[in-house]
């Protein structure tokens, strides 16, 4: 997901160029190891490089599947994210003289046209893909999720653990209802 921007560079403020984006799931696994996140499809869509006065903004929609763990019954779940980038990128160096322009206080280094005039939006996906991530998937709307004494998982069926036990921390509170049930029933 690199461009040579050079000559975009070179034109009028407002100059347009569109790039088709199909990167394999491969290359998009490559960006995301370490994240905890698995690429399950390729990146696909279409991106806009508009030129502005002080650089590029790179706007589009991308979308791909990525691969996750359901967090009631620990199933691997695919989950698909649409991207929607709109991003300023800078200049390193400029275009007509060569000179290294001055850093920007606060400016992240992901969004930087680099000494070749390389824009790489490989940086700006994978945190694009990792906002979009669901903070808790789940298979399925109505997951049972696993039994806390056995670890069974109960979407497949039901353990013969004893449910209707009551946590030691809560019983004193348990003692209180039935205070209210024996009250309301002399009444």
């Amino acid at each position: 997901m690199q461009y040579n921007v050079a000559q975009l560079l070179q034109a009028q403020t407002g100059t347009i160029r569109r790039h088709e984006i199909d990167k394999p799931a491969e290359e998009v696994q490559a960006l995301l190891d370490g994240d905890g996140v698995s690429a399950r499809g390729p990146v696909h869509g279409t991106v806009r490089l508009i030129r502005t006065i002080d650089g590029v903004l790179v706007t589009g929609t991308l979308e791909t599947a990525i691969g996750l763990t359901c967090d009631r019954c620990l199933d691997p779940v695919e989950a698909k994210v649409t991207l929607d980038l709109q991003e300023s990128f800078r200049p390193t160096i400029d275009i007509d003289s060569g000179a290294a322009l001055p850093p920007v206080k606060g400016e992240e280094l992901a969004t930087l046209i680099d000494e070749q005039h390389i824009l790489d939006l490989s940086e700006v996906v994978r945190q694009l893909i990792l906002l979009e991530t669901p903070m808790h998937p789940v298979c399925r709307s109505d997951c049972r999720g696993l039994c806390p004494r056995c670890g069974q998982n109960l979407n497949e069926g039901q353990c013969d653990c004893e449910t209707e036990t009551v946590d030691p921390r809560w019983a004193k509170l348990q003692s209180l209802l039935d205070d209210t049930t024996e009250v309301e029933s002399v009444s």
